[in-house]
């Protein structure tokens, strides 16, 4: 005679589970609503302004890879179940770093290009270390390496230039063979020939009729992508992934079974500066030059990205595809108020605002699914 088990002994892992609920419990569900939503209201009040034209498309998809750059090194930071709050100071401390070494110092490009990376990230992993040792915070630590950095800046600025602003980096970058990796376009060739078939619009005037209002996609886009895949696929597909959910679960039972937790934790913290150098070098090769001030406030900026893509703020539980998504909202929305002729101060509204509600439905869906109290 078989043994009847009552429900109430069953396994949770193996019980049934319906697509619905399946699909509710994704991470990336508010991502995608989200990004729905946001589309289909600026089609409505913009759709005739030209933001879904080439051009415009081109306009906040580089917006939305700034968010996206950085939203990927706080996702797997935020799942690991740590906070970076010196991002936005390591894009500026990194940027300046940069001009200093090669218009002021004298150092190639390429080569101070790659001393930032390396010093930088060894920055992230004291960061970490500190967080792991002391047992502080990672809010406290990053919190002081945030006035730090910016302070170090700051005053690195003006005792090498006297100024805030660092100019000559486009000189330097016209001639070193690593430039264009950051600030480089790809596939100029397509666009040509899709203007030519007049599936683009091109220029009508001046020295540059004929050719397509889009010469190509900018290397920041192509950075967001890359990073994007690689960290879906570390996160879903590789053992350190499993690592990485363990770690912001429940590090101590994370532990006992053999996971190194502190090593993931440094590495994240690692990997969040890596992010951060990369979308500041994007932005010198763009604009050719440093400033002090750049990346302030775009912390805060990654962590919405990531709160809105369904990551728990208490780690163990996110998507890079849901951030992913969350930066196409920012980027679109942005973009979406000045083709809409809206005020852009709107635009901090709007951050509070989604967060907000990110939070609470993130919050009660998950409470409703999970049985939680």
């Amino acid at each position: 005679m078989t043994d009847v088990i009552p429900d109430a002994l069953k396994d949770e892992r193996i019980k049934p589970v319906s697509p619905l609920r399946r699909a509710l419990i994704r991470p990336e569900l508010g991502g995608i609503c989200g990004t729905i939503l946001v589309f289909l209201l600026f089609a409505v009040v913009a759709g005739d302004s030209g933001m879904f034209a080439a051009e415009g498309v081109m306009n906040w998809t580089v917006v939305s890879a700034q968010f996206m750059v950085i939203a990927v090194g706080a996702c797997l930071l935020m799942i690991a179940g740590e906070f970076d709050l010196s991002t936005g100071s390591m894009i500026g401390f990194s940027g300046v770093m940069i001009a200093i070494l090669s218009v002021h110092i004298g150092v190639p490009l390429w080569l101070a290009i790659v001393m930032t990376f390396v010093f930088c990230i060894l920055l992230g992993g004291v960061n970490g270390w500190l967080v792991i040792r002391t047992g502080l915070p990672s809010f406290i630590v990053t919190l002081a390496f945030l006035y730090i950095l910016r302070g170090l800046t700051i005053w690195s600025s003006i005792y090498f230039t006297r100024q805030t602003i660092i100019g000559g980096v486009a000189e330097k970058a016209a001639t070193d063979w690593l430039a264009p990796l950051f600030g480089g376009k790809i596939l100029g060739g397509l666009f040509t020939w899709m203007g030519e078939m007049g599936w683009i619009a091109t220029f009508t005037r001046g020295n540059r009729a004929g050719q397509p209002v889009i010469d190509g996609i900018p290397m920041l886009v192509v950075w967001a992508i890359v990073l994007v895949v690689f960290g879906h696929w570390l996160l879903t597909r590789t053992k350190f992934g499993n690592w990485i959910f363990a770690a912001g679960g429940d590090a101590l039972a994370a532990r006992y079974v053999g996971v190194p937790v502190n090593r993931v934790k440094i590495l994240m913290f690692m990997f969040s500066a890596f992010c951060a150098c990369v979308f500041a070098t994007c932005q010198v090769m763009e604009f050719g030059s440093a400033a002090a001030d750049r990346g302030l406030l775009k912390e805060f900026e990654a962590i919405i990205c990531v709160v809105i893509g369904g990551a728990l703020l208490t780690g163990g539980y996110g998507s890079v595809i849901g951030a992913a998504l969350g930066a196409v909202i920012f980027g679109v929305v942005q973009q979406g108020l000045f083709f809409a002729n809206a005020e852009s101060s709107l635009f901090r509204v709007f951050l509070g605002v989604i967060l907000l509600t990110a939070v609470i439905m993130n919050t009660y869906i998950r409470r409703i699914i999970t049985g939680e109290r």
